[in-house]
């Protein structure tokens, strides 16, 4: 009985060193596998002109009037990111009910896994590949943007919100079915309102993230701010890539302390 009670004592202590000659491992593994080819001869030049267009933005592009300027394509990604958002916050729901384990299933249920299953494989695909496959079902543009933010947002916001189901007090349920409510009743009055803040603050989270993730996808033809960006490099119009990103840092910005300040009040 000594004899366990030292071994116990022993691992506990000294088990943390195992781990962490675990995770030295994967980092060696990991950084052997990394090809450093070297800097290309002109690094150091485009560096240069990059910092030199940040500090030097071409300010006249901010706003022209003609609807393809840095603030109208700013409003245009926040709408992608804004509708997808919303879209994937609705169709998130029935996939939340779906993946989330009932108050009596102590273990994975047929249900709950099947549910858990597809919101995996959905987040599987990447949102650029979405918007490139979205691209050639619908043509390109915001439309194709808002199809993709709104699918890959579903898979995490269904699993977010899955988890809140799960994890939600249950107290207001057993009360209204103590007092004679049916199942309805609970849904409506106490399942809801007890996940609503929950669900707000998950969905504000993924907004955040949707404006990132919106303002790249026009990379590839899918509407937004990255499209313009993607041009001015290639062209190697620095001050424009200087006011480009300028605005995202801006709109980035002022969308996470908005958003995280919501956030804070709602749960």
């Amino acid at each position: 009985m000594t004899e366990n009670i030292k071994k116990q004592n022993f691992a506990a202590r000294y088990g943390w060193i195992f781990w962490a000659v675990i995770v030295l491992l994967f980092y060696v593994w990991s950084i052997t596998g990394l090809k450093f080819s070297g800097l290309q001869e002109s690094a150091g030049e485009v560096s240069k002109s990059i910092v030199n267009g940040l500090f030097h933005p071409e300010w006249g592009y901010f706003y022209d009037g003609s609807g393809e300027d840095l603030f109208s394509l700013i409003i245009q990604t926040l709408a992608i990111a804004f509708l997808g958002t919303f879209v994937s916050a609705i169709l998130s729901v029935p996939f939340a009910f779906w993946a989330a384990r009932g108050p009596e299933e102590n273990k994975p249920h047929l249900r709950s896994s099947s549910g858990k299953f597809v919101l995996v494989f959905i987040r599987t695909f990447p949102e650029l590949v979405l918007a490139i496959m979205f691209i050639k079902a619908v043509g390109p543009g915001s439309f194709a943007g808002v199809l993709a933010v709104s699918i890959h947002s579903i898979g995490m916001l269904g699993k977010l919100f899955g988890e809140a189901i799960e994890n939600m007090d249950r107290g207001s349920e057993e009360a209204i079915q103590s007092a004679g409510g049916s199942k309805a009743d609970m849904w409506l009055l106490a399942t809801m309102p007890t996940i609503m803040p929950e669900f707000l603050s998950y969905t504000l989270y993924r907004f955040e993230i949707a404006v990132r993730s919106a303002s790249i996808l026009g990379m590839v033809g899918a509407g937004g701010i990255g499209t313009p960006l993607l041009f001015a490099i290639q062209t190697r119009n620095w001050p424009r890539v200087g006011i480009i990103l300028l605005g995202i840092i801006v709109m980035v910005t002022m969308i996470d302390l908005i958003s995280g300040s919501i956030r804070k009040k709602l749960v």
